[in-house]
């Protein structure tokens, strides 16, 4: 029988909040493995907005400075009835928000890591508690396994690790997503302002990443029926889908998408994490745990999925390292002493990342709910409790996740 190999931390998911969360333990001095299924490096949905407060978490990771560079800062945002032509100026709630391409924020964090942190073409089918020991068993594709004293789980949506600690699968919008990145050569016009044109079915978003590229998205309701619940992959028929949904949107956005970059393009439909299941969830079993979608997947509406998944690696990694340096003398070095102090470390960052992805997945899923085709007194509810919770539109850009 194959001897399984034994691992201090491991991390399942090569994604944004995975490699974070590698990197936030780095800085931590707690060395740790990232295990990803594709045999490169990926990063799906082109562009990324990050927030104030996601700006702040990334300072703490030591990649920001060489991330603004990328990206320039927007200095507003508007909403565009396509219809009414009504305007409306939407605050982004001061501070700092960029729009970076997914693959620029992975490819900082992958390359600030210690060479060897990363391990590709590794897909993990199962997690098992061992009995002898009550570590934590991975089981990967390959038929090789590893054992791990702490397990994190960064693998999104569709989490193995999820699934050990019994959480319900995601939940599924009735809206899908295109997105995409659009390239102007000689510059566009469009300054450094977020607009968001909202149309009877579908709304179109477009984000300046730098003086010559723009990230863009389209947000339609899913038809049913006719094999409507397909989402489509092949990029050219995205695109002429998506023209065909925008085509009484301004001249100019046409012509944007039917410029796009084919290799960008993708679509998605949006997922959620109810707010009442983070509530209640036990999202410890043992040294295992989950981050980033695999504990709290949202939708796009606020732009906070990626920075709440940073955070998320911030608070982890410091609460691993304050307990595992806690009187860490020889006689702290007996197995069960230590996996006690594990196991407190997570639940210390259960406790401390629940109330703050409870406001957020609120917040998003009323806002998903208002996208969606909801009937009235659904949208009527909603629109009183957005008013009554979130009367500060923009407050949870204001969130710090304190010092790693």
């Amino acid at each position: 029988m194959e001897v399984a190999e034994e691992i201090e931390i491991a991390i399942v998911g090569g994604g944004i909040c995975g490699l974070a969360t590698a990197l936030a333990l780095h800085r931590k001095g707690l060395r740790s493995v990232v295990l990803e299924r594709s045999e490169s490096l990926r990063a799906t949905g082109a562009g990324i907005t990050i927030r104030t407060n996601g700006w702040r978490a990334l300072d703490e990771l030591g990649v920001a400075s060489k991330l603004r560079q990328t990206a320039m800062p927007l200095q507003g945002a508007r909403d565009v009835w396509l219809n009414s032509g009504k305007q409306r100026e939407i605050p982004l709630g001061g501070g700092e928000t960029r729009c970076l391409k997914r693959m620029d924020l992975i490819t900082a964090l992958a390359e600030s890591l210690p060479r060897g942190t990363i391990r590709l073409g590794c897909q993990a089918l199962s997690v098992r508690l061992d009995s002898s020991t009550s570590s934590p068993s991975l089981h990967l594709q390959n038929g090789s396994s590893i054992k791990a004293k702490v397990l994190i789980g960064c693998d999104g949506t569709n989490s193995v690790v999820a699934d050990f600690l019994d959480l319900k699968p995601s939940k599924l919008f009735s809206l899908s997503e295109v997105r995409g990145f659009t390239m102007y050569p000689s510059g566009h016009n469009f300054g450094n302002q977020f607009v968001q044109v909202m149309g009877d079915k579908c709304t179109l978003g477009r984000i300046p990443i730098h003086n010559k590229l723009v990230y863009w998205f389209v947000t339609q309701k899913v038809m049913y029926g006719r094999g409507g619940l397909e989402v489509p992959k092949d990029p050219e028929l995205i695109r002429q889908l998506t023209l065909e949904a925008i085509k009484d949107f301004p001249s100019e956005m046409i012509d944007m998408i039917s410029k796009s970059d084919t290799e960008s393009l993708s679509n998605t439909r949006l997922r959620y994490r109810s707010p009442w299941d983070i509530l209640v969830r036990n999202f410890r079993k043992g040294s295992v745990t989950v981050a980033g979608d695999a504990m709290h997947a949202m939708g796009p509406f606020l732009g906070q999925g990626g920075s709440a998944s940073i955070e998320d690696s911030i608070v982890i990694a410091r609460c691993l390292a304050q307990k595992l340096t806690e009187n860490y003398d020889k006689k702290s070095r007996a197995r069960h002493i230590m996996m006690t102090k594990v196991e407190e470390a997570l639940d210390k960052y259960v406790k401390e990342r629940r109330m703050r992805l409870v406001l957020l997945s609120t917040q998003t899923y009323l806002a998903g709910l208002l996208q969606q085709d909801s009937g009235l007194m659904v949208r009527f509810v909603c629109i009183i409790l957005m008013t009554t919770l979130f009367n500060d539109m923009t407050r949870h850009t204001r969130y710090d996740c304190g010092c790693l």
